[in-house]
């Protein structure tokens, strides 16, 4: 049995980086765009009627429903959403969540960055962009709609979930329910519509693409959750996966913020997968107190949130300075030039700490088997913004796990994505 678990998990990475080395060397990526981008630009240009019909109906009102709708799947929200389903209690929706929302992002992702067709040209489009986040969103390409994708994963796994969790077989509760995840999809597909960030094609890629993940998700769910909890091998499966998913991600026309969001929840499920593996029959089993039970009550979960936040930031300051210091040595210690446009303003000299890291590599006869690795995976200069956001949420999510009780169980609880 042993013998088999560890076989498809070598033929799943295998498979990964020879996919890697057939695609970079075939430049799949460059012939998909050159299929797919004329069509979608097409069909971009074609809905620009259909945007401005829209927006002839603007009004501050407007934009401000749609512009606060369109947060309830922004970095902001999973940044407070996810954790909060650890602390009171649901722990296994929390982790099937954050892995679908991670996988979501993946590959809603690498798709716009495949395709990069245009979001609507503004003029004569409105784009109307309410914050920082929405400016950000602004910068990558646009189909599929990330807001689309996530909302139908999002409403559609926390319903599935709900039904299942309460055990109801009326059939109006069901419907309402469903009624109510529709009504939120369609709110903010209009919305992004509305606010001129998406046309018409892009939320139907995502509505189509949504679907398609959730309808997968809800049928490997529990064995995702098995292999988690009880699987061999998963903190080394799991670490090699990301770590291969890096270099699986297809470049874009021109770089946008897609990759370093991909990243970010790259390191955050790392770091969750190896915390709930280590831990999960210590604080994750499903007889975990939840919150308004009489283990856990009111006034427990309040002390929860108060003692967890302060110690998300703490951890998230303490993980982002130990990656900004350790990982422009190694880089330089493997001669890769770094990249960094605003962290650190110069990376790219030698020190003695570089030097001494190589002179231990080439002793411990690991200098030769690293520059294999890059040729196989080559790495012309390391994006130290996106290696630092991998970094940091995989230490930060990870060490949640380790702390101790505390009696309101901080050790669930991680940062998420969008401090930085």
């Amino acid at each position: 049995m042993e013998s088999i678990t560890t076989g498809w998990q070598v033929i799943s990475l295998c498979g990964i980086a020879l996919w890697i080395m057939i695609s970079s060397k075939l430049k799949v990526t460059q012939k998909l765009r050159s299929c797919t981008q004329p069509w979608v630009c097409q069909r971009v240009i074609s809905g620009t009627p259909i945007i401005l019909k829209i927006q002839k109906y603007q009004h501050r009102c407007l934009d401000a429903f749609f512009s606060g709708l369109s947060c309830v799947v922004s970095v902001p929200f999973y940044t407070a959403f996810l954790p909060l389903l650890f602390w009171t209690g649901h722990c296994k929706l929390a982790r099937q969540m954050t892995l679908l929302i991670a996988f979501c992002d993946y590959t809603g992702n690498c798709i716009k960055d495949v395709v990069s067709a245009p979001r609507p040209r503004s003029p004569p489009v409105r784009r109307v962009t309410a914050t920082k986040d929405e400016e950000d969103n602004a910068m990558e390409y646009g189909l599929p709609s990330s807001h689309s994708l996530n909302t139908v994963c999002l409403s559609g796994y926390l319903l599935h979930y709900i039904l299942d969790y309460t055990e109801s077989n009326d059939l109006s509760i069901r419907v309402a329910g469903i009624i109510m995840a529709c009504l939120v999809v369609v709110l903010i597909g209009f919305g992004r519509i509305y606010l001129g960030m998406h046309s018409l094609i892009d939320i139907i890629g995502g509505l189509a693409l949504g679907l398609g993940i959730l309808a997968v998700w809800l049928s490997v769910s529990e064995y995702i959750d098995n292999f988690v909890i009880y699987g061999q091998n998963v903190v080394s499966f799991w670490a090699a996966l990301c770590f291969l998913l890096l270099f699986a991600y297809p470049t874009p026309e021109v770089p946008t913020p897609s990759f370093e969001y991909h990243t970010a929840f790259n390191g955050v499920s790392l770091g969750i997968v190896i915390g709930i593996h280590q831990t999960f029959h210590q604080f994750h089993h499903e007889d975990v107190a939840r919150v308004f039970s009489p283990q856990l009550m009111l006034p427990a979960f309040v002390g929860r949130l108060l003692l967890g936040i302060p110690t998300i930031l703490l951890v998230k300051f303490c993980s982002k300075a130990l990656a900004k210091w350790i990982l422009p040595i190694i880089s330089n210690a493997l001669g890769i030039p770094v990249r960094s446009t605003s962290y650190i303003p110069t990376l790219n000299g030698t020190d003695k700490k570089s030097d001494v890291l190589k002179q231990l590599l080439q002793y411990a006869g690991l200098a030769c088997w690293l520059q294999k690795l890059m040729i196989i995976f080559p790495v012309d200069v390391l994006d130290f913004e996106s290696k630092l956001l991998y970094f940091a949420y995989a230490t930060l999510c990870k060490s949640f796990f380790q702390l101790p009780d505390l009696k309101f169980q901080t050790e669930l609880h991680w940062g998420q994505q969008g401090i930085l």
